[in-house]
């Protein structure tokens, strides 16, 4: 026996009924309160940004290597542990972070930048080149050179080890003088430390 389909009299009335013109119009105003508050914050014509240059400064990661250095809760900025970008006004922890964040996309805008490379044209790879050759010619950019780098590190380098094995003898040097300690000679006598000397008087 078949049974009575009961679907047509069902009321469905609870169920919510959204009303499209009501939230077209919501995101209308929406879109223009947001068109608004871009007009008001740019206060003028989109900045045109210089494309990317090369540095002109050498970046310095290892100024403080080796060093020892207090850090204190309240310090500005500028004096706590890590690299500080004066730029951004920020704290990097370490230098691979560092470089990634003045290559980065923030840095570079605060700096002025795009992210975009200016196209060189073919005159100014020509000139390029010819400025190389001339430095060859000159003998401004040769092997030599590079030698001479590399032998001056080593010194420098050097020097820095033989700087630090010095400091390590004087406080070697230091903390045996403060390890003497001054001993009444009755009291030494009495505790068994006559000396280590031959005891023929």
């Amino acid at each position: 026996m078949a049974q009575p389909n009961n679907t047509a009299g069902v009321d469905n009335t609870f169920r919510r009924k959204f009303d499209r013109e009501e939230y077209l119009q919501r995101a209308r105003e929406r879109e223009e309160k947001e068109l608004e508050g871009r007009k008001s914050k740019s206060k003028g014509p989109p900045v045109q940004r210089k494309p990317l240059k090369h540095r002109d400064y050498e970046v310095d990661l290892d100024s403080r290597l080796g060093k020892t250095q207090v850090v204190t809760p309240i310090a500005p900025l500028s004096q706590q542990a890590g690299y500080f970008c004066s730029v951004c006004e920020c704290v990097v922890k370490d230098s691979a972070n560092y470089l990634d964040h003045i290559n980065g996309k923030k840095h570079q805008r605060a700096l002025g930048m795009s992210m975009r490379v200016e196209r060189a044209s073919l005159e100014q790879v020509q000139q390029r080149f010819e400025n190389l050759k001339k430095r060859k010619e000159t003998g401004t950019f040769t092997e030599q050179d590079l030698d001479e780098r590399i032998l001056k590190q080593q010194q420098e380098e050097e020097e820095r080890k033989r700087q630090r094995r010095e400091r390590k003898k004087e406080k070697k040097k230091e903390k045996a003088v403060e390890e003497e300690i001054e001993v009444d000679p009755d009291v030494a006598a009495m505790m068994g430390f006559g000396g280590f000397g031959s005891s023929k008087k």
